[in-house]
């Protein structure tokens, strides 16, 4: 069917998807069933001559070097724990940070949706409190990179970036390459999610606490029986926003719009 749908569409090369259907209609006569037109559709995109060109930069999206973290703040993991749905029957986002080297979890939010607003100001209030890391670690997916952005790059990336903050990502169905933070996620959802909180702020306040556990009384097997308080330190590098840029003198200021028009 697939091949007669192709070449149908190769006779009537400026037809578009309900004429297609309809020749095939004509041609096959009620002898075999035709498929939907969403499904014409589907196949003309799929064996369309821009298939290749749009498969690429489906796909393009790649990991990095990886580094191995051997003091607190060398490396944070970041990342989304998948959603749950609470008492209310809203969703939560948990968006998580640990540090590697110690296993310290430095955050744990509850948040309503996957948006770039609410992550920037989380990271903001981290960065305040705790320092820069050398290096943050996370997927290849929103809002931590850009599946549309040059080289994968976000906002958040890009702000990162700007800090003085290397970028690692871990290769799209690998998340063993960031084993020590899933392992942490396996450990929240059996203490932090079961039964859900009714809300957002009760889900919020259990995270809390399990931060709080996790962190002061939770000895690790990987630290000697140790707990991630008595090896992790605040970074050395503090955060004071992004520096100011320093044009050239003969460069004109001007202002580019999201389309790229100035």
């Amino acid at each position: 069917m697939e091949a007669l749908i192709v070449s149908c569409k190769k006779d009537k090369l400026h037809w578009g998807t309900r004429k297609i259907r309809e020749l095939l209609l004509r041609k096959l006569a009620g002898d075999v069933r035709v498929p939907s037109k969403s499904t014409v559709h589907a196949v003309l995109d799929r064996h369309g001559p821009d298939a290749h060109a749009r498969q690429r930069q489906r796909y393009r999206a790649e990991g990095t070097a990886l580094s191995q973290a051997l003091l607190p703040n060398d490396l944070w993991c970041a990342d989304f724990k998948g959603e749950f749905k609470l008492g209310d029957g809203r969703y939560c986002y948990p968006l998580t940070v640990t540090d590697q080297a110690s296993r310290y979890l430095l955050a744990c939010e509850a948040f309503e949706s996957t948006r770039e607003v609410g992550v920037f100001e989380a990271f903001r209030r981290l960065f305040a409190e705790r320092g820069l890391p050398l290096a943050i670690r996370s997927d290849n997916g929103l809002p931590f990179a850009s599946p549309n952005g040059l080289y994968n790059l976000s906002r958040l990336s890009v702000w990162w970036l700007r800090l003085g903050i290397a970028l690692e990502r871990i290769r799209p169905g690998h998340p063993q390459e960031n084993g020590r933070h899933e392992r942490m996620h396996l450990t929240l959802k059996k203490e932090a999610t079961r039964p859900p909180g009714r809300n957002i702020l009760q889900q919020q306040a259990r995270f809390d606490a399990f931060v709080s556990e996790f962190n002061q009384e939770r000895p690790h097997e990987a630290l000697n029986m140790k707990v991630p308080a008595d090896l992790y330190v605040a970074s050395s590098r503090p955060y004071q926003g992004l520096p100011e840029i320093d044009y050239p003198f003969h460069d004109r200021e001007a202002l580019v719009t999201h389309c790229g028009r100035i």
